[in-house]
C-alpha cells in the first residue's frame, strides 16, 4: 500500500535529507537543495565550466552530496538553490518536454546533519526549495504536494528579505564564525560561494546535473 507520506499523487514533492528521498515515491527528477554551501558552490563551478566529482564533494559536503548519492537509480539529479531557481524550473520543463509526458519532481532540502547524522531544519534550504517550487508553479508545473506548497508560499512572503534571513540563520551565523568546510572545498579546486552570494535570487542561469558520477552543466 502507498504510504500517506510518499506524496505519490502529486507531481511536485518536497521532503528533507536522505530519509526524505526514501520516504517519497520515486521521482523522475530529484532536485538537491543545500544552499550553504554545496548547491551554491557546485552551481558556480558549473558556471565556470568546472566539473565536480560527486566523490570529491562527499569529502566536503555532509548533506547535499549525500542526498545526491541517495537519489534513486534512473532519476535525473539536478542541483538547485536560490542562485538558479528559475533556471532549475526551466530545466525541469525542458526534461518534461523531451519525455513528452508529465514528469514527477522531488525537491529535497538537504538540511544540516551533524557528525552523528541527526538532521536539523535549515532556513536557507527551506527558502531555496520554496524558490524552485514557486518557479515551477510559474511555468505551470503546479500540481504540488502540501509540503511543497507551504515552502513556495513561505518563499513568496519572504523573498524581499533573503539576504537577512539567510545571513541571520543558524547556518549563516556558523559560517560567519568560521565554522565551515572552506579548506576542504578549496582543496578540491573549487571556490566556495559566500553566504551573501548564495542569497541572490536567480544570479545565474546554469543548472548542474549529475552524469556518470560528476556534476556538469545541464544542456
Amino acid at each position: 500500500m502507498p504510504s500517506p507520506f510518499d506524496q505519490s499523487t502529486y507531481q511536485v514533492r518536497l521532503d528533507w535529507g536522505t530519509a526524505g528521498i526514501a520516504r517519497l515515491a520515486p521521482a523522475d527528477i530529484v532536485v538537491v537543495v543545500d544552499v550553504l554551501r554545496f548547491s551554491s558552490t557546485v552551481i558556480d563551478a558549473a558556471v565556470a565550466g568546472v566539473e565536480v566529482d560527486l566523490a570529491d564533494a562527499e569529502g566536503w559536503s555532509r548533506n547535499g552530496a549525500a542526498v545526491a548519492a541517495a537519489a534513486p537509480t534512473g532519476a535525473t539529479v539536478l542541483v538547485g538553490g536560490i542562485r538558479n531557481a528559475s533556471a532549475v524550473a526551466r530545466a525541469v520543463q525542458t526534461i518534461q518536454e523531451r519525455r513528452q509526458q508529465r514528469t514527477s519532481v522531488a525537491v529535497i532540502a538537504a538540511g544540516e546533519a551533524d557528525a552523528a547524522g541527526t538532521l536539523r531544519f535549515a532556513v536557507e534550504d527551506q527558502l531555496g526549495a520554496g524558490a524552485i517550487i514557486l518557479a515551477l508553479s510559474d511555468r505551470g508545473i503546479d500540481h504540488t504536494a502540501p509540503d511543497a506548497a507551504v515552502a513556495a508560499e513561505g518563499f513568496r512572503a519572504l523573498r524581499g528579505a533573503l539576504r537577512h534571513m539567510i545571513g541571520a540563520s543558524g547556518s549563516g551565523r556558523e559560517l560567519a564564525a568560521g565554522v565551515d568546510a572552506t579548506d576542504r572545498i578549496e582543496a578540491s579546486g573549487l571556490v566556495p560561494t559566500s553566504v551573501a552570494e548564495a542569497a541572490v535570487l536567480d544570479a545565474v542561469d546554469v543548472v548542474p546535473v549529475l552524469r556518470e558520477g560528476s556534476f556538469t552543466r545541464f544542456e
